[in-house]
């Protein structure tokens, strides 16, 4: 893949702890491993984009600090270009990650630190490079108002958007930032929250994205986990399945794998049914390995599952 992907979002440290079961509150349980590594939406999912064959750069901010570095060697083993990342005096964010090893279920608390100091002033300083673009991919681990301001940037200049609407927050979503989106990628539980429709179903899932679209959204992409996901457009509704790669180990970075591959597999030029299947295949791949950035997959990997469904 040929076309370039600018991704702005977070980059955070995740911190993962592993134990037969999640804690109850006021208890201490006894974990069965730990690991550190690179993680945060944004990160996540440029590397998702870089490793399906994209070119892709970076923007955030970060914290000059042991895990600020970690983001810069994570991003150049990957090839993407982190020149328009800015240093700031706020430590870089860090995820505290609690790991059911029988389930490979998860429950994670972010602080996100430095990337959320970015200003829309700042985002405007990149007005080119998002200009320059063929896809731009943002999350809300961002203040709100810089990702808005990225969006109509990108826009304007007639860039594709794709805005993944996480983490699931309490506060309402403007309509202004949701028409913004070419495509807006929620998880069922973000769609809910966002709709007000409980999506249990497939069923669920096209009212959540109906409503969506009538706020503005041009596509909307509902992730449903081991269930594949909806897509819903003014051209219909269409459902994408899911890819079985293997036993689950962990799902925590399912929906990165699935935006940075849908926004590479977009940037090459693939139709968005096709994109969305290349997607799939590299989120079912990702839930076989343990770690956010480490689980995504290649894209020689991501063909080889599509050539045998």
């Amino acid at each position: 893949m040929a076309g370039e992907v600018l991704v702005m979002g977070s980059f955070v440290a995740d911190l993962a702890f592993r134990a037969a079961r999640l804690p109850a509150w006021g208890e201490t349980l006894m974990g069965e491993s730990f690991a550190m590594g690179p993680g945060g939406k944004g990160s996540n999912q440029a590397v998702a984009a870089a490793r399906a064959g994209a070119e892709v750069r970076f923007f955030s901010k970060l914290g000059n600090d042991a895990f600020g570095r970690l983001a810069r060697e994570t991003w150049a083993a990957d090839g993407i270009d982190a020149s328009l990342v800015r240093d700031c005096e706020t430590p870089t964010g860090a995820a505290a990650i609690l790991i059911d090893a029988a389930r490979g279920e998860n429950a994670i608390i972010v602080v996100p630190g430095a990337c959320f100091t970015l200003t829309p002033g700042e985002v405007e300083s990149a007005k080119d490079a998002i200009g320059a673009a063929k896809v731009f991919l943002t999350q809300l681990e961002l203040p709100l108002d810089a990702v808005e301001r990225g969006l109509q940037i990108a826009r304007t200049a007639g860039v594709k958007t794709i805005l993944n609407p996480a983490p699931a927050s309490g506060s309402p979503l403007p309509d202004g930032m949701i028409a913004l989106a070419d495509f807006l990628i929620p998880n069922e539980t973000e769609a809910g929250m966002l709709t007000g429709v409980a999506v249990e179903s497939f069923e669920d899932a096209e009212r959540a994205a109906n409503a969506l679209l009538a706020r503005g959204a041009r596509t909307v992409i509902v992730t449903l986990g081991a269930r594949g996901s909806l897509l819903r457009s003014g051209d219909g509704t269409t459902l994408i399945p899911a890819f079985d790669a293997g036993p689950v180990v962990e799902t925590t970075g399912a929906g990165d794998a699935f935006c940075g591959a849908f926004a590479a597999a977009l940037a090459e030029g693939l139709e968005v049914t096709h994109a969305a299947r290349f997607a799939s295949a590299a989120a079912g791949i990702s839930v076989t390995r343990a770690g956010t950035a480490p689980s995504m997959p290649r894209r020689a990997e991501v063909e080889a599952l599509l050539a045998i469904r």
